[in-house]
């Protein structure tokens, strides 16, 4: 397979998997917001202090600021003295948070094996499963550890 070749590829998976992505998002009721990618950052990584926070999402301080003290209104996260550093506080997902990241992901995986179980042949679930695979791997070596 040549660089051009590669390249389209790369454009089509891009596309594919982000529509993908925003129509079960749509679907499900599960909109991507700054208050969910936070929420999911803090409890995929563990806790973080708002500076981490803002440098991962890519966004300001103030505007990390503004969404954890959201999130902590809502009950949804916690903020604790980081032992490290007196002057920093850890962000924590609370057990609510936790429940509705937990509703949210599974309301996106009903959806989805709704659309498996009604529009996929038994052939192109077995390529479906193939492709999960072929994704994690991708998905890990951008991630090297």
């Amino acid at each position: 397979m040549g660089e051009t070749d590669v390249n389209r590829l790369a454009e089509d998976l891009r596309r594919s998997v982000g529509s993908f992505v925003r129509a079960i998002r749509q679907e499900s009721g599960t909109q991507r917001s700054a208050q969910s990618e936070t929420l999911d950052l803090l409890d995929r990584l563990g806790p973080m202090n708002v500076a981490e926070l803002a440098e991962r999402r890519g966004v300001t301080h103030q505007t990390m600021r503004i969404v954890v003290a959201q999130l902590q209104d809502a009950g949804l996260l916690t903020l604790e003295p980081d032992p490290s550093d007196r002057r920093s506080r850890l962000a924590s997902v609370t057990s609510a948070g936790h429940c509705l990241l937990v509703e949210h992901r599974a309301a996106r995986a009903s959806y989805i094996a709704g659309l498996i179980q009604r529009r996929l042949s038994q052939d192109e679930r077995d390529v479906l499963r193939v492709a999960t695979v072929i994704l994690d791997r991708l998905a890990a070596a951008s991630h090297p550890e």
